[in-house]
């Protein structure tokens, strides 16, 4: 392997065109390797791969689908070989376009959507091993029998290998981690040596014989190596819930609330998240069968969804949730808290999960997936919504997030009914100010939870240091010396 030196980071290796004959060859061994239905090249049935779920729309020159760790072996060494450019794809739900190919139709991109054979789950472990194409709810409706689930709570159903390469959060991560914590081991295949096995699936949760190589994966979106398989950490399902729509009596309130449940209830808080009034109308106005819940009053200007859990019975513990979230609030309602509802947890948690899609009946969604150290999020928002006040007063803040862990979908609308053109100059310079705001005033990310790609790589740019550009670049250097990952940003210019 030969010496990295730090000229190769400062400038983006171009990927090697492959000429239409070479392509040709390639593709016939891919067809013979992959089988029927292996390799998709008809532009219709490729369409569904090259269009992001809310970014990225480009044109790929063939889909490959693997059905086997084998196949995806050799596929790599052969593209390596024939130094064809790839771009590997889960379930194709991420946000900021990591998944989709660009409008150079020069890359093959790698489906892992038929890799989902393995799934062994070990009770007394509490782990699971399962292939890297099997999706969230297919792996909890196999866990369900043993009482056991995958604790990342999202709207969508993205793959395994999806939810490592962007190390997916989800409503529950003050209780559970993310799928970083929840990560004992994986395998992955590298792009050099091509087609190289590395082998880290253990079930271990205490391994300290050196890096904790399956880390490297972790939020990488795939520029390191396909991950083909993973060992998940499980919990317990919960035995009892108890969820509330909480009106704190002002911003201020929503921490210090937050403050008293963690500090009373413990482990029993499973979520605590923020929904604007402006979110929430917007949800009663387009999401069918979804009522006021705080009828007949008006939609609060904004409130907070409370899940305590526990995978205690009452039998056992002692404690009822229902009764102990009902003396938590009694003594808050006359200080912090305006009002409440408690409510059956899968109809609360619906108005949650149908905030992004109500949002796209109200205009043109620029979305912003921002953390912060919570204490900061009060000042921030007020901040941040005079700036649009001040600036684009057309604009509607229609946030929500997760307060609990200083994650903040700081969603704005342009109305589709706006006086004002939707302008995209315009819409950067307001982008550039929220996340100027965010990062230098309040020590924040620019991406909390949907990772980097091509959406939001100028941001990586403008943000990340040089030094940590560096050596990110060095590291993709090392595992894909001639760049055919499809993967250009980190530490790039």
């Amino acid at each position: 392997m030969r010496e990295i030196n730090s000229n190769d980071i400062e400038v983006m290796i171009a990927a090697p065109f492959v000429d239409t004959q070479t392509q040709a060859e390639l593709l016939t061994a891919l067809q013979v390797l992959l089988g029927e239905r292996g390799v998709l090249l008809d532009p219709s049935e490729c369409e569904r791969y090259c269009k992001g779920a809310r970014y990225g729309e480009g044109k790929a020159v063939a889909v490959l689908r693997p059905n086997s760790h084998a196949q995806v072996e050799e596929l790599v060494r052969l593209c390596v070989t024939f130094q064809q450019p790839l771009l590997m794809q889960g379930a194709n739900t991420g946000l900021v376009a990591a998944s989709t190919p660009d409008a150079s139709a020069s890359i093959f991109v790698v489906s892992l959507e038929r890799l989902k054979q393995h799934l062994v789950i070990d009770v007394i472990n509490r782990s699971v091993e399962v292939d890297a194409g099997v999706c969230l709810q297919e792996l909890n409706e196999a866990l369900l029998p043993h009482g056991l689930f995958f604790p990342i709570d999202l709207a969508a159903n993205p793959s395994i290998g999806g939810m490592i390469a962007t190390n997916t959060g989800g409503a529950k991560l003050i209780r559970y981690g993310d799928v970083r914590q929840n990560l004992l081991g994986l395998r992955a295949v590298l792009l050099d040596p091509a087609g190289a096995v590395l082998d880290l699936q253990t079930a271990l949760r205490k391994n300290n014989t050196g890096p904790d190589l399956k880390q490297l994966f972790v939020g990488s979106s795939g520029a390191f190596g396909i991950i083909t398989r993973a060992v998940l950490q499980l919990h317990h399902l919960p035995r009892q819930t108890a969820t509330a729509l909480i009106v704190p009596r002002d911003q201020a309130a929503v921490l210090e609330i937050l403050r008293i449940f963690e500090r009373d209830c413990g482990e029993f808080l499973s979520a605590f998240e923020g929904i604007s009034g402006a979110a929430l109308q917007a949800v009663m106005r387009h999401i069918p069968d979804i009522q006021n819940p705080f009828a007949p009053e008006v939609c609060p200007d904004y409130c907070i969804l409370l899940e305590l859990s526990s995978s205690a019975s009452q039998d056992t513990s002692g404690i009822v949730l229902d009764a102990l979230l009902m003396r938590m609030l009694e003594p808050l309602l006359d200080y912090e808290v305006h009002n409440a509802v408690i409510g059956r947890g899968k109809d609360l948690w619906r108005i949650r999960h149908s905030i992004s899609e109500a949002l796209r009946y109200e205009g043109t969604i620029i979305a912003f997936d921002i953390s912060m150290p919570r204490s900061a999020i009060v000042e921030f928002r007020a901040e941040a919504c005079a700036v649009i006040q001040a600036n684009y007063p057309w604009v509607k803040c229609m946030d929500f997030g997760h307060w609990a862990d200083g994650g903040c979908h700081f969603n704005l609308v342009w109305p589709a009914d706006a006086a004002n053109t939707f302008d995209t100059k315009l819409v950067q310079q307001l982008r550039e100010q929220i996340y100027d705001l965010v990062v230098y005033s309040y020590q924040g990310s620019f991406s909390a939870e949907h990772g980097v790609g091509p959406y939001n790589q100028d941001y990586y740019q403008r943000y990340t240091s040089d030094v940590a550009k560096h050596l990110a670049g060095k590291i993709q250097l090392l595992v894909d010396p001639k760049r055919l990952s499809g993967l250009t940003w980190f530490g790039c210019t």
